[in-house]
């Protein structure tokens, strides 16, 4: 049984958008890079035809993949409460450091630099269902780490 791939509306439109070009554009592009590389003869020593095939694979691997995405998407949207859920933005303490702003959004949305985790991360999955002034311990790499919820958005 597939796994449900939870997404926003914003990500499940911008997946779609992807799609479109994908399918009727850049498939039709790399059609055509791979038409012209072949006319300039042999094959096996054809640079820009091997990196033709090349386009191509990535295309059509990252076609089955959004389709696949799409086909398995449970859109969810953050409802405003106290509970962390996917769309939820949240505050998170720690003694001796500055708060920590994270949005828990889906893996194709995951943006560590921009604050955007994945709700299947590790600490997206230390902070799913927890509520404002929860503490909860998360194992991190550098160890454990001990959090309070200060705010959830």
């Amino acid at each position: 049984m597939p796994k449900k791939e939870y997404m926003t509306r914003e990500t499940f439109e911008k997946l779609e958008a992807e799609l479109e070009l994908l399918v009727h554009t850049r498939r039709k592009e790399v059609a055509t890079q791979l038409e012209a590389a072949k006319s300039n003869g042999d094959l096996s020593e054809n640079a820009e035809y091997h990196e033709a095939r090349e386009q191509q694979a990535a295309v059509e691997y990252r076609i089955g993949e959004i389709e696949e995405l799409l086909k398995n998407a449970e859109i969810v949207a953050h409802k405003a409460g106290d509970t962390v859920d996917l769309g939820a933005t949240v505050t998170l303490a720690r003694e001796g450091a500055e708060p920590s702003v994270f949005t828990l959004v889906s893996t194709e949305e995951a943006d560590a630099g921009k604050g955007k985790i994945s709700y299947q991360s590790p600490l997206g999955q230390a902070l799913l269902n927890k509520k404002k002034g929860d503490h909860f311990e998360f194992v991190s790499p550098k160890g454990s780490i001990s959090y309070t919820i200060e705010e959830v958005k």
